[in-house]
């Protein structure tokens, strides 16, 4: 029902492989040309914004060790916790790492539904 790791790798390209090592939120390298007075262009790149944090997932009931870019943070922080932007966000934004937190995450919460719905069930025949 949810897409496996094998399925991902398919569905997500990769021309900035580190960025689907985390939470990157589409976030990718950055090119250009460095110009200085004597207006002599050079190449360069601009690296994301990159923190590893540790995000406390209310579904898991523990801390989960995440690199993330600071446009990733914000964006958790808007949906309310790990676990609202991990459902919400689009696939494509989340990266690897993000499908295999979104899956645990939907696991998790469908067993407590499971548990919860087997212990109203034996609530109402017992009354």
């Amino acid at each position: 029902m949810f897409p496996s790791i094998s399925l991902l790798s398919n569905l997500v390209s990769a021309p900035f492989k580190r960025a689907q090592l985390g939470l990157f939120h589409g976030k990718t390298k950055q090119y250009g040309n460095s110009v200085p007075n004597s207006k002599h262009k050079t190449r360069r790149t601009w690296l994301p914004n990159i923190h590893n944090r540790r995000l406390f997932s209310d579904t898991l009931q523990h801390h989960l060790r995440v690199k993330l870019t600071a446009r990733a943070l914000k964006t958790i922080h808007k949906h309310g916790g790990i676990d609202n932007y991990l459902l919400k966000t689009k696939p494509e934004l989340l990266g690897w790492e993000g499908m295999r937190l979104r899956v645990l995450v939907r696991e998790r919460q469908q067993q407590a539904r499971a548990a919860s719905e087997v212990a109203e069930v034996l609530s109402h025949d017992a009354a």
